[in-house]
């Protein structure tokens, strides 16, 4: 990785970067890449999960319900004239 990386970067998240802040990102992305070397090199391939996996999954069930313009207006606390009264949204 070098600047020019750094600024193909900030030119795709439109972003302005000044000389200082280039230096400081192509170092610290460095530093990231490092990292996620040191990762990959760990060995995993014969270390079993401490977990279950299990299906949380359920089937989906249709519960049948009553709605009706009637209804739903005698349980609205304040209507007028078969419409439902709310306060003012400005």
């Amino acid at each position: 990785m070098d600047i020019k990386d750094v600024e193909k970067l900030a030119e795709l998240a439109r972003i302005e970067l000044s000389a200082p802040e280039k230096e400081s990102m192509l170092h610290d992305m460095k530093g990231i890449l490092d990292y996620v070397k040191v990762i990959e090199s760990v060995e995993v391939e014969d270390i079993l999960p401490d977990y279950k996996l299990h299906n949380v999954w359920r089937e989906d069930k249709h519960i049948p319900r009553e709605f009706s313009h009637d209804s739903i207006i005698e349980q609205f606390p304040d209507s007028q004239d078969g419409f439902l009264k709310v306060k003012k949204i400005l």
